[in-house]
């Protein structure tokens, strides 16, 4: 009897926090993040433990590049969630973009973490996408005597390629540009555009042609190209 009576009595907070958690992922969708973080932050003081309103919240910090705010958001994930790999993906993300906004010193101390935490997602997650995309994004800006290395890059580029051949090759691409080999890169976007056709592929594409190899008049075809196939 007194279980019904708890449920009872506790309905009509269920039903307002869940109203209120609508209303602010509504709000975040339509990208009112001011708006949305109130909304968040007043159904975090009533339950503190709720995942998504942190990860919301999280997300919020880190698009207003409030990085400390967000490192602690996603900290607190970790804590309550530790076998979520995509906490540990949002993490080593916004650790890594305190650490190319901060101290150039203090950063030097900050890139074990941020690459130990893009590897935790993957361990936890063997399919993870975005994290791979992190990893080389980290090794081929980071210089060589902190850890830079092109063939590490070109490692998780290949297992992209088992994982998502448009992602393979547009990985592959985008290493082939960041060193200057622009024939090569421009092979592997045209087969991720061959591959998939997505909307990104026809971009990187238009983008090398624009800005590395000067032939506006290509870019321009590339992108008639894509408007055209959507048509």
């Amino acid at each position: 009897m007194k279980k019904t009576v708890y449920f009872f009595l506790l309905l009509p907070l269920m039903i307002l926090a869940q109203s209120n958690f609508d209303k602010g992922e509504k709000l975040f969708k339509e990208e009112k993040f001011d708006q949305a973080q109130l909304v968040f932050e007043s159904i975090l003081k009533t339950n503190p433990h709720d995942l998504k309103t942190i990860e919301y919240l999280g997300d919020i910090a880190g698009k207003d590049k409030s990085w400390d705010a967000a490192i602690g958001y996603y900290k607190k994930l970790k804590q309550l969630k530790p076998l979520e790999a995509n906490y540990y993906y949002k993490y080593g993300g916004v650790l890594g973009m305190k650490a190319i906004n901060g101290n150039k010193f203090k950063a030097l101390g900050m890139i074990d973490e941020v690459r130990g935490s893009f590897e935790k997602a993957i361990a936890l997650n063997p399919k993870h996408i975005e994290a791979r995309w992190a990893l080389i994004e980290l090794y081929i800006q980071l210089p060589g005597i902190v850890g830079g290395s092109q063939s590490k890059a070109v490692k998780y580029s290949n297992e992209l390629m088992k994982l998502s051949p448009v992602d393979g090759h547009l990985s592959k691409g985008h290493i082939d540009e960041y060193f200057k080999r622009y024939k090569l890169a421009e092979q592997n976007y045209k087969k991720a555009i061959a591959i998939g056709g997505s909307k990104m592929s026809y971009q990187k594409l238009a983008n090398l042609y624009r800005n590395k190899m000067n032939d506006p008049e290509k870019a321009r075809l590339v992108l008639e190209e894509y408007k055209n196939k959507r048509g």
